[in-house]
């Protein structure tokens, strides 16, 4: 363990985890780590309020506890590029499942709040139903920011598979106005109300709007209850 890391000085699998991926932004690195290999420049720009010592130190105690490694690139490409083990990768769903978690808290964003390619695309993953799909076979455009930010979903019964960029074969485009994505994520707004209010512009069959809702979801959160839960 990196000499540099806090210990909470227990034996217990919660703490050694923490201990590894517990520092202020450490979840994040692996967070764009996910979709693929980055150079530091390329993680630079995805965490752009990150400070160049702090993202140093962070891959190095991510490197020497086995979660990434380094890569040189042919002499072609040459450079050098960080990427998630085998051991890193394990930790996929886990991300995914706090971010979900997470996603249930979520308010709208504010005007200095980073939304990137990267997180575009991996909050697809993060809200996909897998249950929901099975059996579907339908493909998504998702433009954001008036179109400066385009991404796709290919469902095909019960996998998802997005990525950046255009899909010429999409069933349906959406454009969402506002914080309508989100409305729609977390079924504040119906797909019916989005298309009649104009918080939407769609290319296609609009009916594939309210699949998309079933598609990508973000449940509620419960309730807070009064007092402790003993379980």
């Amino acid at each position: 363990m990196p000499t540099s890391a806090r210990t909470y000085g227990q034996f217990c699998g919660l703490a050694r985890a923490l201990e590894i991926v517990g520092e202020r932004w450490s979840l994040l690195v692996i967070r764009d780590l996910m979709l693929g290999p980055k150079r530091f420049d390329d993680l630079q720009h995805t965490l752009p309020r990150i400070p160049v010592s702090i993202l140093t130190s962070r891959l190095n105690e991510l490197e020497e506890t086995g979660v990434i490694r380094r890569r040189v690139l042919s002499q072609l490409d040459a450079g050098v590029v960080y990427e998630l083990t085998e051991y890193g990768c394990e930790l996929d769903h886990i991300v995914l499942d706090l971010s979900l978690w997470g996603a249930r808290s979520l308010n709208y964003p504010k005007p200095d709040d980073v939304f990137t390619l990267d997180a575009a695309i991996l909050s697809l993953y993060t809200t996909f139903q897998e249950e929901a799909a099975a059996g579907v076979h339908v493909n998504y455009e998702l433009h954001h920011f008036g179109g400066e930010m385009i991404v796709h979903a290919m469902v095909e019964d019960g996998a998802l598979k997005a990525s950046a960029g255009s899909l010429p074969a999409a069933d349906l485009v959406i454009e969402p106005q506002g914080p309508a994505m989100l409305d729609l994520l977390n079924g504040k707004l119906s797909a019916q109300d989005a298309i009649s209010g104009g918080k939407v512009r769609l290319e296609g069959d609009p009916a594939h709007l309210e699949l998309f809702t079933r598609l990508f979801h973000i449940p509620p959160a419960p309730e807070r209850e009064a007092g402790l839960s003993v379980r």
